[in-house]
């Protein structure tokens, strides 16, 4: 299920940490956009962070590219309007090894996403606690 994230508090602890919370961050997000996505079969969060870490940071292109669509059928799934963002996360997480910052602009939009999903089951669940 996802979790509501405060996407500033995440930046700072990736900060602090030196991008070791960013490696969690990601399989955090991974795993949750997996239950949201009801994608069984897709890399589980450990798997991620491994092989980002084996292949120096070039599975992550990959992984980027592939979350644009898992974050698609999250949305889908959960009635939440997500577009397709393939395109942008490869684009931005190649950027990235120019500009480094956009590789956190990835994370962020990813987050947002996830956020969007919580919100959406929490306020779902406040309207029937309403009725």
């Amino acid at each position: 299920m996802a979790k509501e994230r405060n996407i500033v508090v995440c930046i700072i602890l990736t900060i602090v940490t030196c991008g070791i919370y960013s490696l969690v961050w990601m399989a955090q997000m991974n795993d949750e956009a997996r239950a949201e996505a009801n994608d069984s079969e897709g890399t589980t969060g450990g798997m991620v962070v491994l092989l980002t870490i084996i292949t120096c940071g070039i599975y992550q292109i990959y992984w980027f590219y592939k979350m644009g669509a898992r974050m698609k059928a999250a949305g889908d799934n959960n009635n939440v309007a997500i577009e397709d963002r393939s395109t942008i996360y490869l684009i931005l997480c190649i950027a990235s090894y120019f500009v480094g910052v956009t590789y956190y602009v990835n994370m962020c939009l990813v987050q947002s996403d996830l956020n969007n999903i919580a919100n959406s089951k929490t306020n779902i669940w406040l309207n029937k606690e309403k009725n």
